[in-house]
């Protein structure tokens, strides 16, 4: 985060808290105007999408609140909403302004620690927790509850992110990885961009795959016109060149095929954002549950319909690690969460097929 300082204060009965500002402080004067002018190819396209597109730095949810706060006008006017479409010629000028400080203070949250030691922990992550704060997600997060359990964590890196060396999705569960002081997180930190972590995620994904294993290298970018998406070059070649495209490997072996999915162990190389979600939505075969990348819907199995899950069927089994300070080999592992095993028996019921056959191919997971 470019140009920041950060201040540290009392937190009462707690940890101290931590902020982080811009060294300018807002003003008027000190907002910044951007002007654009829409081309005659530009006619009919949404004001959020064009302004996200031509603002690379701003995503669309960024851009809709500053439209909703009427910091985005067209011709000179306020923009009403989004979801306007433009015509060529017009000129739109938008204000950015600086947000207020976001704080991350400790909460009283229940963790499941998988492993702990003097410089590292292993926690479970649950579905629906961010792991740190950010706009307009202050509250809940993993940082909150590491926070809330008043250890010392680490301190290098994002002033935010304290103890913080890897990431999980938010609607992601399982073995994230944090560091409890800067030494262990330099170390750890290291062994990730040597791809030394060893990571392996179990998915269900939808439809059959072909082959009974295989490995995915596609480049993953930022969508250039979806900004909260990914994507690989083989699906964006229609919509724009994606910015500073990462090279990309995932590992995967088929488990078990369940009516109109498949159950998979994925092992990643390279940790890029929502990797495995596109890297499988890539081959038409996105991950049950993912909004984001195309399977939100309900799954038919012949006439019966299974519930939307609510969540991504992705969850990080298994990581293995070398101990920052001794070196020793650590691996961690979480089960499989009550809510996906759920999800399959419903499905084993719905395919005919036995609980046994599941479990046996989860062996380990479980």
């Amino acid at each position: 985060m470019a140009n920041l300082q950060t201040r540290s204060f009392p937190s009462p009965g707690g940890p101290p808290r931590v902020a982080c500002y811009n060294h300018r402080v807002p003003s008027p004067d000190s907002a910044k105007y951007r002007k654009l002018v829409a081309s005659p190819a530009d006619t009919g396209a949404r004001l959020d999408r064009f302004v996200a597109t031509h603002c690379p730095d701003l995503s669309r949810t960024r851009v809709q609140e500053l439209i909703a706060s009427g910091l985005v006008l067209i011709d000179g006017k306020a923009a009403s909403k989004g979801s306007l479409h433009l015509r060529g010629g017009q000129k739109i000028s938008v204000q950015v302004t600086e947000r207020p400080p976001i704080v991350a203070e400790a909460e009283s949250i229940p963790l499941d620690v998988l492993y702990e030691d003097d410089d590292v922990m292993a926690i479970n992550k649950a579905a629906g927790m961010t792991v740190h704060a950010g706009a307009g997600n202050v509250s809940g997060t993993l940082v909150n509850a590491l926070l809330g359990r008043g250890q010392s964590l680490s301190q290098a890196g994002d002033p935010l992110r304290p103890g913080i060396v890897h990431r999980l999705d938010k609607e992601t569960s399982g073995v994230i990885l944090v560091a409890k002081n800067d030494a262990a997180h330099a170390k750890l930190g290291e062994a990730f961009r040597q791809r030394a972590i060893k990571k392996t995620y179990i998915a269900l994904v939808r439809g059959a795959l072909a082959e009974k294993s295989g490995r995915i290298e596609l480049a993953i970018g930022r969508d250039p016109i979806h900004r909260t998406r990914m994507t690989t070059e083989r699906k964006s070649w229609h919509r724009g060149t994606i910015a500073n495209p990462r090279e990309a490997r995932t590992d995967w072996k088929a488990l078990a095929k369940l009516g109109n999915t498949t159950l998979v162990e994925v092992r990643l190389h390279t940790g890029r954002t929502h990797q495995i979600r596109v890297h499988f939505s890539a081959l038409k075969h996105p991950v049950v549950g993912d909004t984001l990348y195309g399977a939100a819907g309900e799954l038919r199995l012949g006439k019966r319909t299974l519930p939307k899950l609510g969540r991504n069927f992705l969850h990080a089994a298994k990581l293995g690690f070398a101990q920052p300070r001794t070196g020793a080999w650590i691996e961690v592992r979480a089960v499989l969460p009550a809510e996906l095993r759920n999800f399959l028996k419903k499905l084993c019921d719905a395919a005919g097929e036995p609980q046994s056959r599941i479990d046996a191919a989860l062996a380990g997971y479980l």
